[in-house]
C-alpha cells in the first residue's frame, strides 16, 4: 500500500507495511555493517533457536513530525540501553547503543514519507527486535542472530480519547521474582496472552498482576507500567525487581517532578491500599498513559474517584506535558529529543 492511500486521520493501531527496513545479521563473533532493504521477508531454518528456545526480544518507539515540521524519536538511548540489557539476560549478542540509534535514524530518514502529519494524531511505530537464527536443536543459545527494525504508521491507541479502563488483579504470575520480568524478552509477553484473553472474557480490559512470592504487591500488567496519584497529588510508582523498566514510566516521573513540581514516591504498593488511592494509570509508549477507573480483587471492587468517563486532572497534566514534548510544543529536557530531518 503506497502511503498517498493512507488516511492519516483514519488510522487504527495496526500493521502497514512502510517500504524501507533495516537488517543486521552476527555470524562467527560479530556484527555485519547492516543495511536497508525493501524486503519484509524473514526466512529461517526450521530448526532455528528463536523457534525452538524463544531466543528473542525487541523494543518499541516512535517517529513523531513536531508543530514546526520536524521528524523526531523520543528517548532513543533509553529503548537501545533497555535492549543491550535484555540481550545480555537471553545469552544474546548485545546490539551496540550506538548502532542502534543510527539504525534507528536511517529506517526513519528512508520512510520519511511514512510519518504522519502533524495534527492527525498518527505516528510512525518502530519496532526493533532480534532473534536466534541458525539452528539449534540442544538447549543452548544460538550463535548467530539477525537485528532488524521495521516501521509502521498508526493511528492513536484509543480512537476518540482516552477512556478509563478496567483491570483484575490476576491468580496468575507475570514473571518470577530472579526471572525476566525486569527486560523486554518476547516470551514474557506469550506467557501473558492467555490470562489476557480471559480477563477479556470476563470483561476486564487487562489484568494487573501481583509479586509472586506474596502475593501482596502490585507489579504491572500485561504489557505496562502502573502509576498511582495519592490523596496528596504525589506520584506513586510500583517497585520490584521484576518491573520492566519503561522509557514512558521513566520520562512521566521526570515531568511530574521537573514541569509539574510534583512529589514522584517509588515504593512497594500494597493491593490493599490502592482503595486510598485518587487516580491510577497505565503507562507504555503505545498510549502513553492509559487511564483506570477500576480494579477488580476478586471480589472486591475498588472504583477510583476519578471515575469511568475520563482521565484524572494529574493523570491528564501528565499526558498532556509529555506529548507536548514529543510534539515539539514544548521545550524538551536535554536529550529527550533525537532529530531525524
Amino acid at each position: 500500500m503506497a502511503n498517498q492511500a493512507l488516511d492519516w486521520g483514519k488510522l487504527d493501531f495496526s500493521y502497514h507495511k512502510a517500504e524501507y527496513r533495516y537488517v543486521s545479521n552476527y555470524r562467527n563473533g560479530e556484527w555485519d555493517e547492516g543495511c536497508l532493504t525493501t524486503d519484509d521477508q524473514v526466512v529461517l531454518s526450521e530448526c532455528a533457536g528463536v523457534l525452538q528456545y524463544a531466543q528473542t526480544c525487541f523494543e518499541g518507539l516512535k517517529a513523531y513530525r513536531t508543530v514546526d515540521g520536524r521528524i523526531v524519536t523520543f528517548r532513543p538511548d533509553l529503548n537501545a540501553e533497555r535492549m543491550v540489557n535484555t540481550a545480555k539476560r537471553l545469552v544474546m549478542p548485545p546490539f551496540p547503543k550506538e548502532r542502534f540509534i543510527d539504525a534507528v535514524r536511517q529506517v526513519v530518514k528512508a520512510n520519511q514519507d511514512w510519518v504522519p502529519p502533524y495534527g492527525t494524531g498518527a505516528t510512525l511505530y518502530l519496532r526493533p527486535y532480534m532473534f536466534g537464527t541458525n539452528p539449534v536443536i540442544g538447549v543452548k543459545p544460538a550463535t548467530e542472530y539477525q537485528f532488524r527494525i521495521f516501521v509502521t504508521p498508526v493511528g492513536p491507541y484509543f480512537k476518540g480519547g482516552a477512556k478509563p479502563i478496567s483491570l483484575c488483579v490476576s491468580d496468575y504470575d507475570r514473571a518470577a521474582p530472579r526471572g525476566t520480568g525486569h527486560v523486554k524478552a518476547g516470551l514474557n509477553y506469550a506467557m501473558s496472552l492467555y490470562p489476557l484473553e480471559e480477563a477479556h472474557r470476563s470483561g476486564f480490559n487487562e489484568n494487573v498482576y501481583l509479586d509472586p512470592a506474596t502475593r501482596t504487591k502490585i507489579e504491572e500488567t500485561g504489557g505496562a507500567n502502573v502509576l498511582f496519584v495519592d490523596r496528596d497529588g504525589n506520584l506513586v510508582v510500583p517497585k520490584s525487581g521484576s518491573i520492566l523498566p519503561s522509557v514512558t514510566r521513566r520520562s512521566l516521573t521526570a515531568v511530574a517532578e521537573k514541569f509539574l513540581n510534583r512529589k514522584v514516591i517509588e515504593r512497594e504498593v500494597l493491593i490493599s491500599e490502592i482503595k486510598d488511592f485518587v487516580e491510577c494509570g497505565l503507562c507504555g509508549t503505545a498510549a502513553v498513559i492509559s487511564p483506570v477507573g477500576r480494579i477488580v480483587d476478586h471480589d472486591t471492587e475498588i472504583l477510583f474517584p476519578s471515575g469511568m468517563e475520563k482521565m484524572g486532572p494529574v493523570t491528564q497534566q501528565l499526558y498532556d506535558t509529555l506529548t507536548g514534548i514529543q510534539m515539539g510544543r514544548l521545550e524538551a529536557p536535554e536529550g529527550w529529543i533525537c532529530e531525524i530531518c
